[in-house]
């Protein structure tokens, strides 16, 4: 297994990373602010207006750590990365089941049924923490209703049904997710969920640790060799990472979602964080960024039981391990892709 290593992320506009031996530095202004040794490093994150120099663009590639670029509001620019490694049967694998609808839909069945389970898991954990709290009953519509839709999901069904499941959990789930902010509800008050632009601050916070996430499910899906790019639930579509958006479904729920919710609630993020740009688009400020990746980083050491694995491993691990499980099953190892089930 992978061992958890650490990822960097650079906020600060005007930064510039450069290498000086097995070391990466981080400048500001000509001055080194930070100084990181590269075989600790598992990925390099930047945002917004931040350099790097060619020679740690080689370094990162040789020692397979993931450099990626995004956009103040965490949007996938571009990412560096070395000659593609793993078996090119595996690979071929992959592609052979993504072209075949049935053999690809049993796959994206066992992801959607995770997601819509864990979804649940959210919804239940806020009654029981919550019971008497406004919105308790819809709360309680809204679980059973994923309940339905998960048994539905026990059986086999077609690729566009998996998709149909996993839209209507996607409804009932974000329609209530308004019960789950109990603090600062003037503030971050959710409506309905919007990705291009996110419209208020909670989706801002949504959109952005998303797309975190996404780059750490590439990462582990090219650390066992496969493709991040073709997917069994996502259509393909160029540029878009088809299967480290499917693996990410499974955590959304546990590495998003309830990082979001515990950051409003706990009040380490205020309404001041946030601004509205000239398109409409909220968006944060570096200090309320740097406070939801450094609790995202904490969420990422914290352990969970893995039901399949049957050993508590941290939650970081997750998509290494999905990936790992993945790959085993399209090698023919196992019989069925086991997803992650949150408890």
């Amino acid at each position: 297994m992978k061992r958890l290593l650490n990822t960097l992320y650079v906020t600060t506009q005007g930064a510039y990373l450069a290498r000086q031996g097995e070391t990466v530095l981080v400048r500001v202004e000509k001055e080194t602010k930070l100084r990181v040794p590269l075989h600790g490093l598992d990925g390099i994150v930047c945002f917004g207006r931040v350099g790097c120099s060619p020679a740690l663009m080689g370094a990162c590639a040789e020692r397979n750590v993931t450099l990626s670029f995004f956009s103040l509001r965490g949007r996938h620019w571009a990412r560096v990365q070395g000659p593609v490694s793993g078996n090119v049967l595996l690979r071929r694998e992959q592609y052979r089941r993504a072209d075949d609808p049935e053999r690809a839909a049993e796959i994206a069945r066992a992801v959607v049924a995770a997601k819509v389970a864990n979804s649940r898991t959210v919804l239940l954990r806020a009654l029981r923490d919550h019971p008497e709290a406004a919105g308790a009953g819809d709360l309680e519509a809204a679980e059973r209703h994923l309940g339905l839709i998960l048994r539905g999901l026990a059986q086999p069904v077609g690729l566009d049904a998996a998709r149909g499941a996993e839209g209507e959990a996607a409804r009932a789930y974000f329609g209530v997710f308004d019960h789950l902010i109990v603090a600062q509800k003037s503030d971050f008050a959710f409506t309905r969920r919007s990705r291009r632009p996110p419209l208020d601050r909670v989706n801002a916070l949504l959109s952005f640790l998303y797309s975190v996430l996404a780059h750490d499910v590439a990462s582990a899906l090219e650390g066992v060799g496969l493709d991040p790019a073709v997917g069994f639930l996502h259509r393909d579509r160029p540029g878009r990472p088809g299967l480290a958006l499917d693996l990410m479904e499974e955590f959304r729920p546990l590495l998003a979602d309830r990082v979001v919710l515990s950051l409003i609630n706990r009040q380490q993020v205020r309404a001041n964080g946030f601004r509205e740009t000239e398109s409409g688009a909220v968006a944060m400020d570096d200090p309320t960024r740097k406070e939801v990746l450094a609790a995202y980083q904490s969420r990422k050491q914290e352990e969970v039981q893995h039901p399949f694995l049957e050993e508590r491993i941290a939650t970081g691990l997750l998509p290494h391990a999905q990936a790992m499980l993945l790959a085993r099953h399209l090698r023919g190892d196992l019989d069925g892709y086991p997803p992650f089930l949150w408890k």
